[in-house]
């Protein structure tokens, strides 16, 4: 004797739950996947520092001083010290207390924001760090000593630091460069020509000075992406 097969009773919710995977399937057809970030994006604002060589170090706080961490970075390796020192322009006006950070350098360096330097009475040229040649000076004051620089002191040009998964993520290479997008309420902005720094043991991490981070609202931001800028669709001769 054959059976007959009952119909099979379907609630409201299973009909649209089968028309919605449907539908999903129909319009994601024949899209790829976004491969995932193999980092999280980090955007930080380098406030105003110095770098000090052993030398100068030991000048501004003793012969025989060292650098002690007061705070680690976000970079491994590197950190904020304790110890500050007063830089002092060409007007005489100073700034007290900035950061030293660590470990030392072979040259000292000063990196200032762009109104620091107004400030100070010093035209800050815009360079990668540790480019300092031909670069203004200024006098660094500690509480052991003078030292008169005759350069180093700039306006670290923006940037960012890639590990080699990163580069391969996002398809650049060290000193390319790319824009970083910065969604914020009332100040979204976009800040074009970041340079790559690359390294092997190297954290994604954006650096943006003072100025930079206050114009975009950064401590509000909602979104901060990297985009690869548009190739040039202009014709040269």
């Amino acid at each position: 004797m054959s059976q007959i097969a009952m119909p099979v009773a379907y609630s409201k919710g299973d009909v649209e739950r089968v028309v919605r995977d449907v539908l999903l399937k129909h319009l994601t057809r024949g899209q790829t996947a976004e491969r995932p970030k193999p980092n999280p994006l980090v955007v930080n604002i380098s406030a105003r520092h110095v770098h000090l060589s052993q030398a100068h170090l030991e000048v501004l706080f003793g012969a025989g001083a060292q650098l002690e961490v007061q705070k680690d970075l976000y970079q491994e390796g590197y950190f904020a010290a304790k110890q500050t020192v007063a830089v002092v322009g060409p007007r005489r006006r100073m700034l007290p207390d900035v950061r030293v950070l660590g470990p030392c350098r072979g040259d000292t360096q000063v990196e200032l924001a762009f109104t620091d330097g107004i400030s100070l009475g010093i035209d800050l040229p815009v360079r990668i760090s540790g480019n300092i040649a031909g670069t203004p000076g200024c006098v660094l004051v500690g509480p052991k000593g003078v030292v008169e620089l005759q350069q180093g002191v700039i306006r670290a040009e923006r940037h960012v630091h890639m590990g080699p998964a990163d580069l391969e993520y996002y398809g650049v290479k060290n000193g390319d460069r790319v824009n970083l997008r910065i969604e914020s309420p009332g100040c979204s902005t976009t800040f074009e020509g970041l340079v790559v720094r690359a390294g092997d043991k190297i954290k994604l991490e954006v650096h943006l000075d003072t100025d930079e981070g206050n114009a975009a609202n950064l401590e509000r931001a909602t979104k901060v992406e990297l985009l690869k800028p548009e190739p040039c669709a202009c014709k040269h001769k």
